[in-house]
């Protein structure tokens, strides 16, 4: 059971990340694509009737990170407070953005949410690959099974490390470039003319640092954990993983230069997913690594709940899900298509 709810709980986190990290992207670029006001209502557009449902998964995943593995949520939330609090004070100004940006036919008034808009998607972006940086370097846990982080300390990767150093920006820099990319090309599959046109050359721009950034990242991993690297060892088949990373990195330069642009979003939804699914991999079975001593590390078995609770708990998981399941494809299947310049609304 401590192995289905591991894997359910990164499942829920990469849904997250790959439907609402489109959202992120959007947000990104919003500030570098759109040109006129009308570009700037159809970027909103393209994400205004989903972006709300796609943070539902961060709230899912919160929740049964908490239910599965109580130890590791009140060790990891309370040592991670600081950026905890930061990601929460920006995605609500996300959401406030989003919501406030037409209450007032005032240029200065959509001005300043946009601005908010773009600052706090972009640092979102950042502090999110942050946070996963830090989970792959490890934290310091104390004998108590809890750690406190500074923001930052020397910047270096170390035993008593801040949540900010050279291996965490770059994790940053990671999700950035990625959610980015990502963005772009949800964006070229629901926008029209010009602003399509400047979504698909950024795309393709920015593959090209995306490719550096992800190659960088892998080689700083095995510099920092090289512990990552047994269970691929151990278990070849898993390499099988890395070559779905590069094989998505190909479909989506293919696909982009062909202006299959649905294609090239799967693909980017696909590396997404498998760069999730590789950290996971080079994690299990650890939840949390220690930075300081590898007997302090939090793992499945010391942090799984009792086994009726995993146990009931599956049950109305999948009934959850399978509800989740049934609105999401509603709401997409309704929402397919260009987006329109239609003034009034989201709509198409």
């Amino acid at each position: 059971m401590g192995a289905i709810w591991f894997w359910i709980v990164a499942v829920m986190i990469a849904a997250y990340v790959v439907l609402d990290g489109f959202d992120i992207g959007v947000g990104i670029l919003y500030p570098l694509l759109a040109r006129t006001e009308e570009d700037r209502r159809v970027m909103m557009r393209s994400i205004g009737p989903v972006w709300d449902g796609n943070e539902v998964w961060l709230l899912a995943g919160g929740g049964t990170l908490y239910f599965a593995f109580p130890l590791l949520y009140a060790s990891a939330f309370s040592g991670f407070y600081l950026p905890l609090m930061i990601v929460l004070w920006l995605l609500i100004g996300r959401g406030v953005s989003i919501e406030l940006r037409m209450h007032m036919d005032n240029a200065v008034w959509r001005s300043l949410f946009d601005g908010i808009f773009f600052l706090s998607s972009a640092l979102l972006a950042i502090f999110l690959g942050a946070a996963l940086a830090n989970v792959v370097r490890g934290v310091p846990i104390g004998a108590d099974q809890y750690f406190f982080l500074p923001l930052w300390t020397n910047w270096q990767v170390g035993p008593h490390p801040g949540i900010l150093d050279w291996y965490t920006v770059i994790g940053g820099l990671v999700a950035f470039i990625a959610l980015a990319t990502h963005g772009a090309l949800y964006l070229a599959t629901k926008a029209t003319g010009e602003l399509e046109e400047r979504a698909a050359k950024f795309s393709q721009k920015a593959w090209i640092a995306l490719c550096a950034i992800t190659v960088v990242s892998l080689i700083a991993t095995v510099l920092v954990r090289r512990s990552t690297l047994d269970n691929y060892n151990n278990h070849p088949i898993l390499f099988a993983i890395p070559v779905l990373v590069v094989s998505s990195l190909i479909g989506i330069r293919t696909f982009s230069a062909r202006r299959e642009h649905l294609k090239a979003f799967l693909s980017s939804c696909l590396y997404l997913t498998m760069m999730l699914v590789g950290a996971c991999t080079g994690l299990y079975p650890t939840v949390l690594p220690s930075s300081v001593d590898a007997a302090g590390d939090i793992t499945i078995a010391k942090s799984l709940t009792g086994t009726y609770a995993t146990h009931v708990g599956l049950i109305w998981w999948a009934f959850g899900m399978l509800l989740a399941a049934g609105y999401f494809a509603m709401s997409y299947w309704m929402f397919r298509g260009k987006v329109s310049t239609d003034p009034d609304g989201y709509g198409h």
